[in-house]
């Protein structure tokens, strides 16, 4: 879909840097005018991350286009320093990922997981030994109400769950209007039955999930992070779900991803762990090449993109951008 409609404007050529061999990938960068760049930190070498030594070696970058939601593998303030604009595909798959999160809901209240593990493997139990609960009417608490935590709110709705939402940069009226009810993060720990992460990471919510958050949160309750890996502490979260304090986990995002296999929260049976697929499906994926297409020709246009991360580099940009066609005209 992105290189369709990239290849469709006769006016923008398309070229796939091959980052794999160092020295092409470099000749390829140091000619672009923007840099399509995966979200995913884990995928990519530092060398190749749009950050200041990157920047200094590719003078005519004009933009950067993160292909995901998050911008991990971005420094914007160096982007915004150097007149560079920089996009990310916010919403592109916010209904795969909500559909994630309230599959790991299900799997981890009704150990859907642990049920089929035993199944394959074991004779003897009973099916009581695997019940789980319901999650209708019970509390969510969304950590982060913006495109992924709406859709989340909505689906959770749909299955009789009462909805509070902690967002600090969102208004209690919007997010009544997003569909949940406004509460401080105090009083969202303590009365939900499930909380799900849905907030970026970012140098605020490093470590944001700690040991005391989750000591704070209902005895027994489920916590989910379809959000990034860091923004939970992964060893607080082993010990509260050791302890018994918490009932389970379902976990997309991991700190180091894919976590090493003796990581201690695989171990444990109420915790079902996958490997950042949240908006990895196929319908999301196309959606965020889609976005990521059209942002990136309305750059190229000179037109103010929907998802554009710094908006005070815009004048900067359209200099530059203006700058670039000239230079292009004269060759």
């Amino acid at each position: 879909m992105f290189d369709e409609t990239i290849r469709a404007e006769p006016s923008v050529s398309l070229e796939i840097a091959p980052i794999r061999e160092s020295e092409k990938g470099w000749a390829a960068l140091q000619q672009a005018h923007v840099y399509q760049i995966t979200a995913a930190k884990d995928e990519l070498s530092i060398q190749f991350r749009a950050q200041q030594e990157l920047i200094e070696r590719c003078p005519k970058l004009l933009a950067v286009s993160s292909a995901g939601a998050g911008y991990d593998t971005v420094d914007v303030e160096a982007c915004t320093h150097a007149g560079i604009a920089v996009v990310s595909q916010l919403g592109g798959n916010a209904p795969s990922v909500a559909e994630m999160a309230i599959g790991l809901m299900l799997a981890v209240s009704r150990r859907i997981v642990e049920s089929d593990r035993k199944l394959r493997t074991q004779r003897g139990f009973s099916r009581e030994s695997v019940m789980g609960s319901d999650i209708g009417g019970k509390v969510l608490g969304v950590v982060g109400i913006g495109y992924a935590g709406t859709r989340t709110a909505t689906l959770a709705k749909a299955f009789g769950m009462r909805v509070l939402a902690f967002d600090p940069f969102v208004a209690p009226e919007e997010i009544r209007r997003r569909g949940a009810e406004p509460v401080d993060l105090e009083t969202l720990l303590r009365s939900a039955d499930v909380v799900s992460l849905h907030c970026p990471r970012n140098k605020d919510t490093l470590n944001y999930f700690d040991a005391k958050r989750f000591a704070s949160m209902k005895k027994g309750a489920y916590f989910i992070s379809t959000a990034r890996g860091g923004i939970h502490d992964e060893q607080a979260l082993a010990e509260a779900l050791t302890s018994g304090h918490l009932g389970g986990a379902g976990l997309d995002v991991w700190k180091e991803e894919p976590p090493a296999l003796d990581h201690p929260l695989l171990a444990l049976h109420n915790v079902v762990a996958t490997f950042h697929t949240a908006g990895v499906s196929h319908e999301g994926r196309r959606n965020v090449a889609k976005s990521a297409a059209e942002q990136v020709l309305q750059l190229l246009r000179g037109e103010r993109p929907p998802h554009l991360i710094n908006p005070e580099v815009w004048d900067a940009f359209l200099e530059r951008r203006a700058a670039a066609l000239r230079a292009l005209q004269a060759a």
